[in-house]
């Protein structure tokens, strides 16, 4: 075939056309793709985002998570000196005794940060701050002129001074003075008072010493008493928050249950072959559309206000949105059915809800266990935000401990504590889906 003959080939054309089609859609997707990034950086504001991060308020929170802080303060009204871990009542050293790195003595407190860090609450209400490699520190509240001190103009950035507070963060601790208090926090790692508090007698014993030494409390052995001191320290609160992960789990397995005995009568309405009524299937398929469209927190909302706070409601909310999405997978699965196993149980005389029970439900079977298990597994992580708002569930401690700042270290104990429930949801929801479809150990 000459050159001129197969430039006119409309084989030729046709292929020239194809390959030009996909040389655009090559180039064309990524510059899309970079255009669409490129408004994202500026429409997300991402150099101003960058200047107003705080890293060092960053690298305060992530290692708060994995330590605690005692808390020396003095009130600078009355001159009282108070040590307690995290600052709270519960973990307060008794009356009259402190850590061993704080002196008191004759109306003078000493606090031994280590490392040559010195801190020192003078009896006439002053407080100073030896800081080595920077200098003395020294500063007065007063009622009237705020906090006097010899800071000089020009303060480092780890220094926050302003007329009524003064805050100096160190890689020894941090002093914050204030008109009314002056206080300072020691960071230790681990999570203090965890198996114990200040007030347990088990408190600072060893394992051994407590399973093999005499009983330290008369009426009942060393194990029960530290199963109790355990279970009902009311710092770590271990009772309350298994107790809240039991109504996470509980709001999780009735929304998910009650959505799949909901949906399933539901779906035989929605699926062609079972109801051959245009009208009804579309009106069945447009109410499982609103109820799935409408997000769980959405719902939890509108019902908290018609029902209040509590895990039924949380449980309520994952049932309406669960069921419109059961609705839509069951009456797919009911759509692609074999028709020839439902013959065969009407060839035998069965009546319709027999031939539905013996010929449809068999085959539905594990696509509804299969769903069932992921939804549930999915709706334990959904009803720990479910919980936040409804005021049941792990869900509620998180918010709380995360908006009153209470202890980051124990935000991170309720998140390893999510994580691991949803690991062993996931790992029985599988265990579960072996036994119930494939009958055996064998994997998925």
């Amino acid at each position: 075939m000459s050159t001129k003959a197969l430039a006119l080939d409309p084989r030729k054309e046709a292929a020239d056309r194809l390959f030009a089609r996909k040389r655009l859609i090559a180039f064309s997707a990524p510059a899309l793709i970079l255009a669409y990034l490129t408004y994202i950086f500026f429409a997300f504001d991402i150099p101003g985002l960058a200047e107003r991060a705080r890293w060092d308020n960053a690298v305060i929170l992530v290692s708060d998570t994995v330590t605690h802080k005692v808390h020396i303060e003095r009130d600078n009204r009355d001159g009282t000196v108070e040590a307690a871990v995290e600052g709270e009542r519960k973990g307060a050293w008794p009356e009259g005794t402190y850590p061993d790195w704080v002196a008191v003595e004759a109306g003078t407190t000493t606090i031994d940060l280590g490392d040559g860090h010195i801190i020192t609450y003078l009896p006439d209400g002053g407080v100073t701050y030896d800081i080595p490699g920077w200098g003395f520190f020294e500063a007065l509240p007063t009622r009237t002129e705020g906090i006097r001190s010899n800071l000089p103009e020009e303060v480092p950035d780890w220094i926050n001074a302003s007329e009524n507070r003064i805050a100096i963060t160190t890689e020894a601790g941090r002093l914050t003075v204030t008109r009314n208090r002056t206080a300072v926090f020691r960071y230790f790692a681990g999570w203090e008072l965890f198996w114990f508090t200040l007030d347990s007698p088990y408190h600072g014993k060893g394992v051994v010493e407590l399973l093999t030494g005499p009983r330290l409390v008369p009426e009942r052995s060393n194990v029960a008493g530290m199963w109790d001191g355990f279970w009902n320290n009311n710092m770590w609160n271990h009772g309350v928050v298994a107790w809240a992960l039991g109504e996470t789990i509980l709001m999780a397995f009735l929304g998910t249950m009650g959505a799949a005995m909901v949906a399933l009568p539901i779906a035989f309405l929605a699926a062609r072959n079972f109801t051959p009524f245009a009208i009804l299937r579309g009106a069945v398929r447009r109410l499982l559309d609103f109820v799935r469209g409408v997000d769980a927190l959405i719902w939890t909302i509108v019902l908290s206000r018609a029902f209040g706070p509590g895990p039924l409601t949380g449980a309520l909310a994952i049932l309406i949105t669960d069921s419109g999405t059961f609705g839509k997978i069951f009456s797919e699965a009911l759509e692609n059915v074999d028709e020839k196993q439902i013959e065969g149980v009407q060839s035998t005389g069965a009546r319709p809800i027999q031939r539905y029970r013996f010929g449809v439900i068999p085959q539905l079977t594990p696509i509804l266990l299969s769903q069932v298990l992921y939804f549930l597994e999915s709706n334990t992580r959904s009803a720990t935000i479910i919980g936040a708002i409804t005021g049941g569930g792990i869900g509620l401690l998180l918010t709380q401990a995360i908006i009153t700042q209470k202890d980051w270290e124990e935000v991170s104990y309720y998140i390893i504590l999510v994580i691991v429930m949803v690991i062993a949801m996931d790992w029985f929801s599988g265990w579960l889906r072996r036994r119930l479809i494939k009958g055996g150990e064998g994997g998925e």
